[in-house]
């Protein structure tokens, strides 16, 4: 019988949340465990890691994700990962001037996706199962200066979510105004709020329902 794909939010704030951890992820299949992102407050219990994956290797967090990868023996870098029938893939996302990545996580006949930061809906995202995604703005796009990219807003992110069937939608890349949006009651059209430690599961009959 197939392991099944496991999938804990270390933190889901963006830079500089007052509330929240930095936005990381971390996999286990069987005994296979590897990271995305995080960073101080949000980093992977102790145990063997085989890798230490990130969406930008310029990010502001960048030094102290080394640190911490070092502790483990890692590198932190956008790369590709095969592990059996665990298939991970690095894939471009429109987000600002130097290359930013996303992940397509598969195993089995599961599919998740990790997108914290990006400008357009990943259209490499269709289908998914479950996708972890932006959240920095609720309902306006925050525009990087220069006009190199910047956050997709929330309520477009839903609109983009449900059009490429997105199974399941979680916001883990919370900013300011989602943080304002969620202290007035507001939630998204589609999809939920993610929640720090929550463990989301997917078997290859899908799950549609997290568990702790």
């Amino acid at each position: 019988m197939a392991p099944r794909l496991q999938l804990t939010l270390l933190g889901i704030g963006a830079m500089a949340s007052p509330r929240f951890a930095p936005a990381g992820l971390l996999l286990a299949y069987g005994r296979r465990f590897v990271v995305f992102d995080g960073g101080p407050g949000a980093e992977p219990p102790r145990g063997p890691l085989e890798a230490w994956l990130v969406t930008d290797e310029h990010a502001e967090l960048r030094s102290a994700l080394r640190r911490l990868a070092a502790q483990r023996g890692l590198v932190p870098c956008m790369a590709d990962l095969d592990l059996g029938d665990l298939r991970i893939r690095a894939l471009p996302v429109a987000h600002t001037s130097h290359p930013t990545c996303g992940y397509r996580i598969e195993a089995g006949a599961v599919a998740a996706v990790w997108a914290p930061e990006f400008w357009a809906f990943p259209v490499w995202a269709a289908n998914a199962d479950l996708m972890f995604a932006e959240a920095s703005g609720w309902n306006r796009p925050i525009r990087f200066r220069g006009g190199v990219g910047g956050h997709a807003p929330v309520r477009e992110i839903a609109r983009e979510a449900a059009r490429h069937r997105i199974r399941r939608l979680v916001y883990a890349h919370i900013g300011h105004p989602c943080l304002r949006a969620m202290d007035a009651g507001l939630t998204p059209e589609y999809g939920e709020w993610g929640r720090e430690g929550h463990t989301y599961v997917l078997a290859d009959a899908v799950d549609h329902h997290p568990q702790a």
